[in-house]
């Protein structure tokens, strides 16, 4: 009898304000520690929050993305547990009403159409502190410059099936948070964090215990970790044993997890309202300019890209995984707008594959949408072939050259007049006599061969297509 897996998500995302939830300590990464702190976000007695309101901005933002309802109403809670990381003893956060409820994200499906995958709420909290276990002498340090950093925690309705679709949900989740620019999402830096809660369970039989697997930062790890963990637990009650509900790490270097503690619920943290924090209200008014303000959202560009400019789903989801590509991209077809494909073609193939090998991202490119929309415009007069573009691209990264002042220097120009080629391609055929007298008996594939000597002898230079004209006709004897 099969297994069915259930998967919840909770992400936590970092949200990129200058300052920090309820003071004005900086929020920058790579700061040396405990220096971005102050008697507020230290938990010193005494002390009052004092809300940023551009955190309530861009998740009212994220909220609008994803199809929710905003409260116009809602409330910070205190979250009540000790830990060293946790200076005041409790994190501020948002529990029985929240910023943010109900929503959704269409996710790919095997069958090639969406799944909707439901999205329970986002709400509002601060971050903790870093614990650092480092050394031989089981001493741990403790760095409290990101307590106090603004979240918003994304909680989805256990609606995944399997580790893929939770991967293509954080995937999808992911980019939709850059692109809206409420969250710089690097895994690596802590700012897209993710809690799994996973069971099994027979089809058609009540859902399972669940297990909570805590922290993932990388999809891939993510992946490894929610497989190994529907794996454990179906041995587990096969062998006869029980689920028990825990929050459990999962060693990256071991692809194993391993109990941490017993999984808390909601009373375990004692909320109740923070006294030092009014209700949070926002006016319909709020709610409406910001829905006005919101840029067009990733699958709103792929869709437009397809029907626009005539993109495979294939090169639209490439040009549209983040706001700054799709930018790049309009600003490529506005300045050679004859033909969006090679546009498409060329960005996503050549300069995006050169980007990837010197570690560079389109905002740090060296050859500008112009100056590559000049080499395009070069391949449409066939004054170079594609092949021979690929070479001036080449030299256009190493230098502020345009392609008409490369293409010169180097004596690029692409050979077009058909008295040349028809001396080229006669050089060719004398020189291969058997070869000729093949393709006449009837060895057609030998055409091939008569192509590459052609431009092997012009040295790329001669038009393809009028090479393949003109030894059509020469060859025939």
């Amino acid at each position: 009898m099969s297994w069915e897996v259930v998967i919840g998500l909770e992400v936590h995302v970092q949200i990129n304000t200058a300052t920090k939830a309820f003071c004005g300590c900086s929020t920058a990464f790579g700061s040396e520690p405990n220096s971005q702190t102050c008697p507020v976000c230290l938990g010193m007695p005494g002390q009052l929050p004092v809300l940023n309101s551009e955190a309530v901005d861009k998740t009212i933002l994220t909220g609008l993305a994803i199809n929710a309802h905003i409260n116009l109403e809602s409330r910070f809670d205190r979250k009540n547990y000790f830990y060293p990381d946790l200076p005041k003893g409790y994190q501020i956060s948002q529990f029985a009403i929240p910023l943010v409820e109900g929503g959704y994200l269409d996710i790919p499906a095997k069958d090639g159409g969406e799944k909707r995958i439901g999205i329970t709420r986002i709400h509002m909290e601060e971050d903790a502190g870093k614990s650092m276990h480092e050394g031989l002498d089981g001493v741990s340090h403790i760095d409290l410059n990101r307590s106090g950093v603004p979240l918003m925690e994304i909680v989805s309705e256990p609606d995944m099936r399997s580790a893929d679709e939770a991967v293509a949900y954080l995937k999808q989740l992911h980019q939709l948070i850059v692109f809206l620019g409420v969250s710089g999402a690097n895994m690596e830096m802590g700012q897209f964090r993710c809690d799994a809660n996973v069971s099994v369970h027979r089809p058609g039989t009540p859902f399972g215990t669940r297990a909570e697997l805590k922290n993932l930062n990388s999809f891939r790890f993510i992946k490894q970790a929610i497989e190994y963990e529907v794996n454990r637990q179906i041995e587990l009650i096969e062998d006869g044993g029980k689920v028990v509900q825990e929050t459990r790490l999962f060693d990256s270097t071991t692809g194993e997890s391993r109990s941490m503690r017993g999984k808390e619920e909601a009373h375990d943290y004692r909320y109740f309202p923070d006294p030092d924090l009014p209700p949070l209200r926002v006016s319909q008014q709020d709610v409406d300019a910001i829905r006005a303000g919101m840029p067009e959202l990733p699958g709103q560009l792929r869709q437009r890209f397809e029907t626009e400019y005539g993109l495979s789903s294939y090169d639209a989801d490439v040009l549209t995984q983040t706001r700054e590509l799709a930018c790049w991209y309009e600003s490529l077809v506005a300045a050679h707008p004859a033909d969006p494909k090679r546009c498409a073609n060329w960005m996503a193939n050549e300069l995006l594959g050169r980007l990837k090998e010197a570690g560079c991202e389109i905002e740090q490119s060296p050859v500008s949408a112009a100056r590559l929309a000049g080499l395009l415009d070069r391949i449409a007069d066939n004054t170079i072939s594609g092949k021979i573009a690929k070479d001036v691209l080449d030299a256009m990264m190493a230098s502020d050259a345009s392609a008409d002042a490369i293409i010169e220097s180097k004596g690029l120009k692409q050979v077009s007049d058909s008295g040349e080629i028809d001396a080229i391609i006669l050089a060719v055929m004398e020189e291969n006599p058997d070869q000729v007298t093949g393709y006449r008996g009837g060895k057609d594939r030998l055409f091939g061969f008569f192509v590459g000597q052609v431009m092997k002898a012009s040295r790329g230079k001669a038009n393809p297509a009028l090479v393949n004209e003109r030894l059509l006709e020469l060859l025939k004897g």
